[in-house]
């Protein structure tokens, strides 16, 4: 099998992928791959049920009980096949340049000939079914479609949750609108090249894997994982991954972001987007149930955002899911009331454990775990076998639709105006409370710094710090300081009047002996309560001033953060909000670092803020 049988070239003359027959290129790839079977999806409610039963008999899936759990299954993948593969996920831009020290690079040439002999022969004994996928609403001004090919029952049915799986995206393509081709194979024929069977298995995969992204093509190839991002390939891959190369050359983002609505007591509404790393409460962030009253927040998405320069002048953002697909531990009643009403029903949980009555658990889910539970490898687990009952990366794929604070704009396809952008990381030190930038390439400068301590670190130092610039890391599909450089361009397009403001939080201060001192969860509403009132203020609603200056942004004025009813002592409020000059010279030094492993390409407004950083700190108040 030669390499010509991978994807079209580029057209020569714009630099941009070839057109493609959409029909030609099934059936190239069906010649390489060899399936038994090629069906066209729909995405209707009786393919659903047709391949839940399929799954259900194979053993890929278990029924929960009906009652308990109507319509949901529970799949327990291989061992081996339980997270995102970083070290196996590459970009293959045409230049190593542009793919940028934080992403593994590989020439497309070899990487295209390494996927020809994988995929050579690996439907066989399978059916490629065919998925076309809208991100975002179908024929929206931000959306964008794509076609997944896939061997996989249990991804035809999880992207038709996390997308738009309709044939209405085949009219579209049709009539000439450009798509996303994504090749995905589990990597295990059931007959070999001479004929010779293999047994199936319930998660069938292979020590082999390749997550591979060609940005100037817009492709994506995925081989020998059934599992999350690896395999559902409208997620990280093309929602981040190749979407942020396409925002890079049509001007706009595509972010690792969560998107909600805020309401106040007086029915003024705001619209905002946050970025943070893993373990840092996005998810919790994203269906907030909020303690003060009159406040609401209304889900729009939990985990990625398409942000688009609108012809208003405004920064308007999608979600371009049509689902959750969420972390399961440490969810429950306490900390997301939210989401465990929306995994009442019609929800695949992957790794969780089982319950005597055929339903699902984990850890952080109840105070106490039930007795007779199986563990997420199908073994009796009690509290006493030494590991955890659930996968700590086990998950729920539940279609957004059933949040019970979903808001009613969340599928516009115009998108929602932005007021505020967010950033955080988890911080037991020196990062405050709460902080709003300065201007937008102050705002930059802190998406592009954000960090979270491995370990934890003892009052007033800087800890070893792992950085997530704007939660992206494993996402961007091209050099992270030009994703920097874009951002930049980005808001300098847009009216200033109407621009986002930008702040960062850190909900994780801890005090000298470990403790939290902030409350979190539900009480974030009094952070985001500031933060709209700081929007007011920027737009004339308000004349209060609600803030003070700090070297790290304009904190909250005393007074100006609600903390009434909170039994929140003084002092735990004076260190959320302290910055301490010696530690953040400390900090700055390691950002200088951080920076200097990108080289040139840093934007000069980088240095410029953080120079202005060092100076702020040295320059009394």
């Amino acid at each position: 099998m030669t390499v010509t049988t991978l994807p079209p070239a580029v057209d020569a003359a714009t630099s941009r992928p070839a057109s493609r027959d959409l029909r030609a290129w099934v059936a190239d790839v069906a010649d390489l791959t060899q399936p038994d079977a090629v069906v066209w999806c729909d995405g209707s409610a009786a393919e659903r049920q047709a391949l839940l039963a399929q799954m259900v008999e194979t053993g890929t899936l278990l029924p929960l009980d009906p009652v308990l759990r109507p319509g949901s299954y529970l799949a327990r993948s291989d061992p081996s096949d339980v997270a995102r593969v970083e070290s196996r996920t590459f970009i293959c831009s045409v230049d190593e340049a542009d793919a940028g020290p934080t992403n593994n690079w590989r020439a497309p040439d070899a990487m295209r000939a390494e996927l020809a002999g994988v995929f050579d022969g690996s439907m066989r004994g399978r059916t490629m079914y065919v998925v076309p996928f809208s991100m975002g609403p179908v024929g929206g001004p931000i959306s964008q479609v794509g076609v997944q090919l896939t061997d996989s029952p249990y991804v035809v049915v999880s992207m038709a949750t996390m997308t738009r799986v309709t044939r209405d995206v085949v009219d579209l393509i049709d009539a000439g609108s450009p798509f996303v081709p994504a090749v995905h194979s589990v990597g295990a024929p059931l007959r070999d090249a001479d004929g010779t069977s293999r047994p199936d298995v319930p998660w069938p995969c292979s020590d082999t894997k390749y997550i591979a992204h060609f940005p100037e093509t817009r492709e994506i190839w995925s081989f020998g994982s059934g599992y999350g991002g690896n395999a559902l390939l409208g997620k990280k891959c093309f929602a981040l991954r190749i979407a942020s190369v396409m925002g890079r050359d049509e001007g706009w983002l595509a972010e690792h972001m969560l998107l909600i609505r805020v309401t106040s007591p007086q029915g003024r509404r705001y619209h905002v987007a946050a970025a943070f790393p893993s373990a840092c409460g996005k998810t919790n962030l994203a269906m907030l149930t909020p303690t003060l009253p009159g406040w609401r927040v209304e889900t729009i998405g939990d985990d990625i955002a398409w942000l688009r320069p609108g012809p208003d002048g405004t920064l308007r953002a999608i979600n371009p899911e049509a689902g959750f697909f969420g972390v399961a531990p440490g969810t429950s009643v306490a900390t997301n009331p939210a989401a465990i009403a929306t995994l009442d029903r019609d929800t695949i949980f992957t790794n969780v454990a089982l319950t005597p009555d055929g339903d699902v658990w984990w850890e952080g889910l109840t105070p106490d775990p039930p007795e007779g539970l199986v563990d997420w490898t199908g073994r009796p687990w009690t509290p006493d076998s030494g590991r955890p009952a659930a996968h700590p990366n086990s998950r729920f794929t539940v279609a957004a639709a059933q949040c019970p604070t979903i808001a009613d704009s969340w599928e516009d396809p115009a998108g929602v105006p932005l007021d505020a952008i967010v950033f955080g990381g988890r911080r037991a030190t020196n990062v405050p409370l709460v902080a709003q930038a300065h201007d937008w390439e102050h705002g930059v400068f802190l998406g592009a710094t954000i960090s979270s301590e491995q370990t934890a670190a003892a009052e007033g130092t800087v800890g070893e710090l792992r950085r997530d610039p704007f939660a992206m890391l494993p996402f961007c599909g091209y050099d992270m300081a030009d994703h920097w450089a874009h951002w930049l361009r980005v808001g300098a397009s847009l009216d200033p009047s109407t621009r986002p403001l930008v702040f960062q939080v850190n909900w994780f201060r801890k005090d000298a002996s470990g403790r939290y001192l902030w409350p979190g969860f539900g009480e974030n509403i009094r952070v985001l309560a500031w933060m709209v009132a700081q929007v007011d203020r920027a737009r004339g609603v308000r004349t209060d001033v609600g803030a003070v200056p700090s070297p790290v942004g304009l904190l909250p004025a005393p007074g100006a953060l609600d903390v009434d009813g909170l039994d929140l002592d003084p002092d735990d409020l004076r260190r959320l909000l302290d910055v301490d000059p010696t530690s953040w010279s400390v900090e700055a030094d390691l950002t200088e670092d951080f920076l200097a492993g990108f080289g040139a390409r840093v934007p000069a407004a980088l240095h410029t803020q953080l120079a202005a950083l060092r100076t702020r700190l040295t320059t009394p108040t």
